[in-house]
């Protein structure tokens, strides 16, 4: 399994894991942000998303500006909301890691209400209240207006994140190793940074490669469990994967 040195010290100790693990594109198959402003926004949010990419601004200003230009009424949000599909795997791996007391958090730059709504719709309990489980951004309505708040953002967070994901990394996960992240998503190249092992996908695993950053790639969940399995010692699985090799 490819994990990086930290200088902790524990030789060869037992794993003491906790694992880290994005939203949007990640969780879910598709990235419910981009579907709420490809059809709710102005187009001109796109013109904002090319700022982000290119570094010109956090993703805490990308969102406030993007989500200003959306306008919708509750009911046509959710019924948005309630379209989006999750990782067939994920309700599965997330029993798996309380089974095994392996302690689990969501943290995104997405929206506490999509992802509680999501979540519950899925069978998911137990990572529905923001700042417990869950680290996120907040929204509200306000007529046709989106409201949003961001309580991690986590100041002075030098990138500008939303959800300032290594700072809550850095704090949760003082103490275990290995820290696992898992990801899809540029907004989560900071992330990797506070990470002993990487599972990434998409613009992630671009990032990575890109950068010489060691990572598994994978598909769904249940490639992600297998490999938990072996980062536990649990031997005699039920399911025999095959695991992707470390790039990087």
């Amino acid at each position: 399994m490819n994990t990086r040195t930290r200088g902790n010290g524990r030789g060869n100790a037992q794993p003491n894991p906790i694992v880290f693990c994005d939203f949007d594109g990640t969780i879910t198959q598709v990235d419910v942000t981009d579907q709420i402003l490809s059809q709710l926004a102005h187009p001109s949010w796109r013109e904002v998303e090319q700022e982000w990419v290119r570094g010109s601004i956090g993703s805490r200003e990308c969102l406030e500006r993007q989500m200003a230009l959306v306008s919708t009424t509750r009911a046509e949000f959710n019924l948005l909301v309630d379209a989006i599909p999750i990782d067939p795997h994920f309700r599965s791996f997330q029993a798996f890691l309380a089974r095994q007391r392996v302690p689990f958090y969501v943290v995104s730059d997405g929206f506490d209400y999509i992802i509680r709504r999501v979540l519950k719709r899925a069978g998911v309990n137990g990572l529905l209240r923001n700042g417990a489980r869950l680290f996120s951004s907040g929204l509200r309505f306000d007529g046709r207006r989106l409201e949003l708040s961001f309580p991690y953002s986590v100041p002075p967070c030098e990138h500008g994140c939303a959800t300032c994901k290594a700072a809550i990394m850095r704090r949760l996960g003082k103490g275990r190793r290995p820290v696992i992240f898992i990801g899809d998503g540029f907004s989560d190249r900071f992330a990797v940074e506070e990470a002993d092992v990487v599972f990434a996908k998409g613009q992630l695993l671009t990032y990575c490669r890109q950068k010489d950053i060691a990572c598994r790639p994978f598909d769904t969940f249940a490639d992600v469990q297998g490999a938990m399995e072996k980062i536990l010692g649990i031997r005699n699985s039920r399911r025999s994967r095959r695991i992707p090799a470390a790039v990087g």
